[in-house]
């Protein structure tokens, strides 16, 4: 018998295959990449009792729809989109779909299905890296998706009780980079205390932020040092990036400071035009 599949009728903006990435393998130049918020990614799989680790579907901004040809079980956490069960596992039946609107507030959906999605792995991981160009396309129209066998027992939740992504300004905490000393006192304390709008010019490599340019104390350059996921990177415009899932190994501009890792899955659903407060 054939295992289950779910066909991709409409992609959305941008949809991708996603699991835990590819710890351990920067001293390659290879980024581990993976699920961009990955509190979300977990709880979905958790709810559909998936091992961890298991594959499943990273939705932007929404417009995904897919059939199933049998009998399945989904979730979907993170950003809630109008049409799917939200945080709440459901099952679908044999010819069914399921149509994900826009979200009102967040940027990204996790999309779990019982068993995970069986796509073939790259060095590992099942993610796709939109950087590095490593791992299973992005998703298209026409494309079917195994749905895997290997589960856990149901947790028996009915629905868990998470909140929504903001839709409004953020806060997250930071700590000193080790090239904070790059730059001037009035820098760093405009860097915390400033608000920062988030850049159309924003993807999984990174969120671009706009406002007050942050001024260095001197003009010299660096030789390329490691980077990693929450890094704020300032770039000769003076204005941060903060890097998200598939951040570059290397970099070459200086880092003033570093999201805490537990606010950077906050900053993955962060969409163009909302406001970020970085606190030290």
């Amino acid at each position: 018998m054939a295992a289950p599949s779910l066909t991709v009728l409409e992609p959305g903006p941008l949809a991708t295959v996603q699991d835990e990435g590819r710890p351990g393998l920067g001293a390659l130049g290879i980024g581990r990449s993976g699920a961009c918020d990955r509190s979300a990614y977990r709880l979905a799989n958790r709810l559909v009792g998936n091992p961890d680790g298991a594959a499943a579907i990273e939705v932007t901004f929404g417009g995904l729809t897919l059939r199933t040809d049998a009998e399945v079980v989904v979730v979907t956490t993170g950003a809630r989109c109008p049409g799917a069960p939200h945080n709440a596992p459901a099952m679908l039946r044999a010819g069914q779909e399921m149509e994900l609107g826009a979200p009102p507030s967040g940027l990204r959906t996790y999309v779990a299905v019982r068993g995970g999605v069986e796509v073939s792995p790259v060095l590992g991981s099942r993610s796709t890296d939109l950087l590095a160009g490593l791992g299973p396309a992005v998703l298209s129209a026409g494309d079917r998706l195994v749905v895997g066998s290997a589960v856990h027992r149901m947790p028996g939740v009915d629905l868990a009780p998470v909140p929504d992504p903001a839709d409004r300004a953020v806060s997250v905490a930071v700590r000193t980079g080790p090239r904070r000393d790059w730059f001037t006192d009035d820098a760093w304390t405009s860097l915390v205390s400033e608000a920062y709008t988030v850049t159309n010019d924003s993807n999984r490599v990174g969120i671009r932020l706009d406002g007050e340019p942050l001024e260095r104390t001197g003009t010299g350059e660096l030789p390329s040092e490691g980077m990693v996921r929450g890094a704020l990177q300032i770039p000769p415009s003076g204005t941060p990036v903060l890097f998200l899932a598939d951040h570059p190994v290397t970099g070459g501009y200086p880092v003033i400071a570093y999201v805490v890792d537990a606010d950077v899955d906050r900053c993955a659903q962060l969409r163009p035009g909302q406001v970020l407060h970085l606190v030290g």
